[in-house]
């Protein structure tokens, strides 16, 4: 029996912004202009879904 996957740890915003290739700043940006990939609050903090940042990329290179 194999034992149960552990879910990849949530991405940091530095995280985000080295896989998108993107500034912090245009980050924030974006969330402000409710664009972007997906990101919740964990207090004062912003937490991203790897699952969720990729499939938000792989949506916005379909509408190009």
């Amino acid at each position: 029996m194999t034992p149960p996957a552990t879910p990849e740890p949530l991405w940091e915003i530095e995280d985000v912004s080295a896989y998108l290739r993107v500034p912090v700043q245009t980050l924030y940006q974006w969330r402000k202009r409710k664009y972007g990939p997906p990101a919740a609050r964990v207090g004062r903090h912003l937490r991203y879904d790897p699952d969720g940042v990729r499939a938000w990329f792989t949506d916005q290179s379909k509408a190009a």
